[in-house]
């Protein structure tokens, strides 16, 4: 499982403290943590997760390894500019932003519109038509932010990312079963 934690380049203490702590509990599920790569949340919940043994991926706006936080262990190097902030959240099932600037506002808009969901924590506040639009999923705390992410995940359908919870229709176990039929050694249709 993939999630990926969004966030400013420069963050406060009470950010800071909390994006070690979700990095923490997310390497303590298991979950590999995908983020930008760089200063901010990124380094500090990347930070989290090395103290739990997690694993950690960067995706890398400019064209050098070498600027990924020292707390990435694999490094993406996209040549993107700020729109890698597609790939971050599109390579996640869940997305958990912690505060933020307007590239973190995009990131929420692009999982969003792509099913992902997002759980923030003192992050945007969005609103359509001047009324309140609750699609990010509001929490309080470093516990609340994994579990919600975590349970979101193992519910969302992974787009194009081999993950056991979405088996491939090539690993059914009985020919047909991906479109609902099951066929029979003989060739006929069981129900």
């Amino acid at each position: 499982m993939v999630i990926a934690v969004i966030g400013d380049s420069a963050c406060s203490a009470e950010e800071a403290k909390l994006a070690k702590t979700v990095g923490a509990l997310l390497a303590q599920q298991g979950v590999t943590v995908i983020c930008g790569g760089l200063t901010g949340v990124m380094e500090v919940v990347c930070r989290g997760a090395k103290t739990k043994g997690g694993l950690t991926i960067g995706i890398l706006p400019g064209g050098d390894s070498s600027m990924a936080n020292p707390w990435v262990d694999i490094p993406v190097v996209t040549g993107l500019g700020e729109a890698r902030n597609v790939v971050v959240v599109k390579s996640a099932q869940a997305v958990i932003a912690i505060g933020g600037g307007y590239g973190t506002l995009s990131e929420i808009a692009y999982a969003l519109k792509s099913g992902i969901p997002v759980i923030g924590f003192n992050t945007w506040s969005l609103s359509r038509n001047g009324l309140e639009d609750d699609s990010i999923i509001r929490v309080q705390s470093a516990t609340e932010a994994v579990d919600k992410a975590v349970a979101l995940a193992r519910k969302h359908k992974v787009h194009g990312i081999a993950s056991p919870f979405s088996p491939s229709p090539s690993s059914s176990p009985v020919k047909g079963e991906e479109i609902g039929l099951a066929i029979a050694e003989d060739g006929s249709i069981l129900e």
